[in-house]
């Protein structure tokens, strides 16, 4: 199975209050991309970086974000995602980068949209379900601080069995935002933002099952 290559399988549970320890993925050709254009893999000497580099000519079925970067050949269940996050856009209040998961198809997933201030439509968990993203919690007390040329360690647990979606940012001992919701199950992780750019590196996943994705091409392609 590839899954095999891309993961360290194990009990969710034996995972869930430590950091995953093996090797970061390998990121190059490992990805599908709502605009190839808008990424690139760079290797830079001491690892791989996945860049957001520009807009995304993508226009998603729904109200949604443009920029998305699935990784490819696996869907998860539970898991745990860590990875480094660096946001280089411009300064101002919906300023973020998005995790995605559950990723079934372009109008069904989740997306953990991480901003700078909080509202409605920013800094918060939300579902893509045949309809314009929704938010899973109200509105958040405060956002993210991500700084300039700053690297901020990102945690995403899923547990599809207890219902919970639990995200960390820097401080690991409390998460910042957290919610309750299993509509769908099965699905991909992936990387973007709404409308901004960014990177990711030392990209680990801990999942108790995997399963191959279906052969299908890539979801963003024209139907």
């Amino acid at each position: 199975m590839r899954a095999a290559a891309l993961l360290a399988t194990l009990a969710l549970a034996a995972c869930a209050s430590a950091p995953p320890e093996d090797a970061p993925l390998a990121l190059a050709g490992r990805f599908d991309f709502s605009d190839p254009a808008a990424f690139e893999v760079v290797d830079t000497g001491s690892g791989e970086e996945l860049r957001l580099v520009g807009p995304s000519a993508y226009a998603p079925p729904h109200r949604s974000p443009t920029a998305i970067a699935l990784l490819d050949g696996l869907e998860l269940r539970s898991f745990v995602l860590e990875a480094e996050l660096l946001q280089t856009g411009r300064d101002y209040g919906h300023r973020d980068l998005c995790l995605f998961f559950g990723f079934q198809a372009p109008d069904r997933y989740y997306y953990v949209h991480l901003a700078t201030t909080p509202d409605a439509n920013a800094h918060n968990v939300f579902l893509v379900d045949g309809a314009p993203r929704r938010n899973l919690l109200p509105p958040q007390a405060s956002g993210i601080d991500w700084g300039r040329d700053a690297w901020h360690r990102v945690r995403l647990e899923r547990d599809v069995d207890a219902g919970t979606l639990r995200v960390w940012f820097d401080d690991l001992e409390q998460p910042v935002l957290a919610a309750h919701d299993a509509t769908l199950a099965w699905g991909r992780v992936g990387f973007g933002s709404f409308d901004d750019t960014g990177a990711l590196r030392e990209l680990r996943l801990l999942a108790a099952e995997t399963r191959p994705l279906d052969p299908a091409g890539s979801p963003f392609a024209p139907r």
